[in-house]
């Protein structure tokens, strides 16, 4: 089994990455950890079904369309909306998948698990490991 630190590293050693429930309020997570990734020079694409645009960013309604496939997602959304997106990135072929603190629930690590991911779900925050600037 995976140490924490080497789960987190390998889902940072790839890109691009998508930020399922990117938020277009920057004080909500879902937009700060979107910012992170942009400050720290990453690819990310927005997925927000009811966004057009989030940071300047074209947003997409859901990982299937994507115009690339992405490495990995941070997952910031209610835990039952978690459990959906795992089936959806299962069937992306996504191979690692970062819960936001809140955003877990046991059911969506097991079926991400299942499905052979690399799972983050510690509490570890994208924010804190790759440092982030709220002031930017």
């Amino acid at each position: 089994m995976m140490k924490q630190d080497d789960k987190i590293n390998a889902f940072l050693n790839g890109s691009p990455f998508a930020v399922v429930g990117a938020s277009t309020n920057r004080e909500k997570y879902g937009n700060k950890v979107l910012r992170c990734y942009l400050q720290n020079g990453r690819k990310v694409f927005p997925i927000n079904p009811r966004a057009e645009v989030i940071e300047g960013i074209p947003a997409f309604a859901d990982l299937q369309s994507l115009p690339e496939p992405v490495h990995g997602i941070s997952v910031i959304t209610p835990p039952k909306v978690s459990e959906q997106v795992v089936e959806e990135a299962a069937r992306a072929g996504i191979k690692h998948i970062w819960f936001q603190p809140g955003a877990e629930s046991p059911t969506a690590i097991e079926k991400a698990e299942q499905a052979g991911m690399n799972v983050v779900a510690d509490g570890s925050c994208i924010l804190v490991v790759l440092g982030y600037d709220d002031s930017v």
